[in-house]
């Protein structure tokens, strides 16, 4: 089956998100000490001020989310911002530990072990020749046709031998297939098994998910948090289920199109290696997260062409091969655990980065969706 993703038409349908213009596309102490004595003052030591631990800064929260009756959707985020109001409540009251400290005595059950058959592991050729390796984690709940022709593609070893194609500084590096042409045909067909357009997941009703909420919103939806570790933004007041989505943060995979909205796939991918694109939000389908190996894909060559494609004369780093982990044998699967967003520990650690102390003079008293990642933690085989 030929492949069908057209590159010319990803390349404007990105540029739209951007907001470019499509005319050139080729296509994050105590206070002063001071002794006295009856014979002489002694002048007074100034030490720095710790910083003031400032209130939790939040913005008002819409009346969707206030306790307004109630739709479904409106319900569940009620529900969320509830749970999260608790979390919150007892972080307050714990001492501040550091990070490190914090994530080395969280106990087991605050990791979660990613499915193994939603694991891909993608080698790739890196700067300089080295090999490189990228731990994607795909997002079924959110994308299930995407995730399931992705592992069908991964299995029928479509991605072996294909290419980086793209590297913008300071939003993404792209891959797929280098012989595909201006008509979308591809010069490798797609595996068996695999489909050649899906129907666009860009969001999915708010009720069902185990979304665990911020405090603060991040001003591009009314509701925004984590489901899985997986950063993501919602509407409850959109249809009467609310709607939401997985967020263009820093590390995000997507799925690149054409202009029409079912000509996805999951050949030709993305990942996010600068600012967020929060733009593309419910633009475009987002399939999973780099848990691993992002700084790789961030420090390869941009490309000369417009929106940082590779020229003809500049060389395309070869992707050398892609796996499940659920197709690895036992012994050779690295340990991949991640941390759950509805503990005691997830709660102590946005508590942390919201009131900085040390070498921070002000602090900020708020966390951001896209600046707040979530700990991953991967252990080699036998470690």
């Amino acid at each position: 089956m030929p492949h069908t993703h057209r590159i010319p038409s990803l390349l404007t349908s990105l540029a739209l998100g951007l907001g470019l213009t499509l005319g050139g596309l080729g296509l994050p102490l105590p206070a002063e000490a001071q002794s006295t004595q009856k014979t002489a003052k002694k002048p007074a030591t100034k030490k720095k001020a710790a910083p003031q631990r400032s209130k939790t800064r939040k913005n008002a929260p819409p009346a969707a989310i206030a306790g307004s009756p109630a739709s479904p959707g409106m319900q569940a985020a009620s529900a969320a911002s509830a749970k999260t109001a608790v979390l919150d409540a007892a972080a307050a009251k714990s001492p501040a530990r550091p990070l490190a400290e914090l994530l080395q005595q969280a106990p087991l059950e605050h990791w979660r072990e990613p499915a193994p058959e939603n694991l891909v592991w993608l080698d790739f050729q890196g700067s300089g020749g080295t090999p490189a390796q990228v731990l994607i984690e795909l997002a079924p709940q959110f994308a299930p046709r995407h995730a399931a022709n992705i592992r069908a593609l991964v299995r029928g070893s479509y991605f072996d031998g294909l290419a980086v194609l793209r590297v913008q500084d300071n939003f993404v590096t792209q891959w797929g297939d280098p012989g595909e042409g201006a008509d979308g045909q591809g010069a490798k067909a797609l595996p068996a098994g695999a489909e050649a357009r899906l129907p666009a997941e860009f969001d999915q009703p708010l009720t069902g998910l185990d979304l665990h909420a911020l405090a603060e919103n991040d001003g591009w939806a009314p509701l925004s948090g984590f489901v899985d570790g997986f950063a993501v933004a919602a509407d409850p007041a959109k249809t009467p289920q609310g709607r939401a989505w997985l967020t263009h943060c820093y590390g995000a995979v997507g799925a690149g199109r054409g202009n029409e909205m079912d000509s996805s796939n999951g050949s030709s991918l993305y990942a996010i290696i600068g600012q967020p694109a929060r733009s593309l939000d419910l633009n475009i389908s987002v399939v999973g997260r780099v848990l691993k190996g992002i700084e790789h894909l961030a420090a390869l060559p941009r490309g000369s062409g417009n929106m940082g494609f590779y020229g003809t004369q500049e060389p395309k780093l070869p992707l050398l091969r892609a796996r499940l982990a659920s197709d690895m044998p036992e012994a050779e699967r690295p340990q991949v655990r991640v941390l759950r967003t509805d503990t005691p520990t997830w709660a102590e650690l946005l508590q942390g980065r919201r009131h900085r102390s040390g070498w921070f003079v002000h602090s900020a008293g708020r966390v951001d969706l896209c600046s707040t990642a979530v700990p991953v933690r991967v252990t080699p085989p036998g470690g």
